[in-house]
């Protein structure tokens, strides 16, 4: 009784191996007809451009080409000149020797300063000017007309201010007469005794007391 059921048993299980076997087989028979495998060209003949181009393939692969960026592709080059074009200079005319010669040389007029700026624009208002000393043989004398003798500044500046709006420039000179000092307020000199009358007619005239000094040249 024992004998036969493990003959029953091993009977089984080769039955169960045997289909599962040919389960296998079938699903092995089916994925190598459905995916294509890189043996199955192995045996046909290849012609020689295939094998040159491969040849060539090989040569030219590089493992690391996947990690490098592409360079980007080249234009036709073009010649640049950097460089700046170099202005060209206007010709410069220089003077010659001649032409300098003929220029004149220019001279500049510069107007005369005075210490009393408000004579001269009394002279140039009255067309009168004072006649400057001229050596004579016949008078040794030079002529001074005193218009006032003064104690203060202010008193010979007023009488000088006066006498230039009628267009005459007088003087203040200062000196010490009695302990005190004496500011005298004067026109002149004058070369001759006729200049001279003809200046004190119009102080009198305008009502001016005045007194004719003789100096020694």
């Amino acid at each position: 009784m024992v004998k036969k059921s493990q003959h029953g048993g091993t009977f089984i299980g080769f039955i169960m191996g045997l289909v599962v076997g040919l389960a296998s087989s079938l699903a092995v028979a089916i994925y190598v007809t459905k995916v294509p495998t890189p043996f199955s060209n192995k045996n046909q003949p290849r012609s020689s451009e295939q094998d040159s181009a491969e040849s060539q393939k090989n040569k030219d692969w590089n493992p690391n080409n996947i990690f490098q960026p592409k360079a980007p592709a080249e234009g036709p080059a073009t010649a640049v000149n950097d460089a700046p074009a170099k202005p060209v200079d206007a010709p410069v005319n220089k003077p010659t020797a001649e032409t300098v010669k003929s220029e004149p040389a220019k001279v500049e007029s510069r107007p005369t300063v005075t210490a009393d700026p408000l004579g001269d624009l009394t002279k140039a208002k009255s067309g009168l000017t004072t006649a400057a000393p001229t050596p004579t043989g016949s008078d040794p004398f030079d002529y001074v007309i005193q218009v006032g003798a003064f104690r203060s500044t202010a008193d010979a500046d007023a009488q000088k201010a006066k006498l230039a709006l009628m267009g005459m420039d007088a003087k203040v000179s200062e000196r010490d007469q009695g302990g005190r000092t004496v500011y005298r307020v004067r026109l002149g000199p004058f070369a001759d005794k006729t200049s001279a009358e003809k200046i004190r007619t119009r102080l009198e005239t305008n009502s001016i007391e005045n007194t004719l000094v003789r100096v020694q040249r």
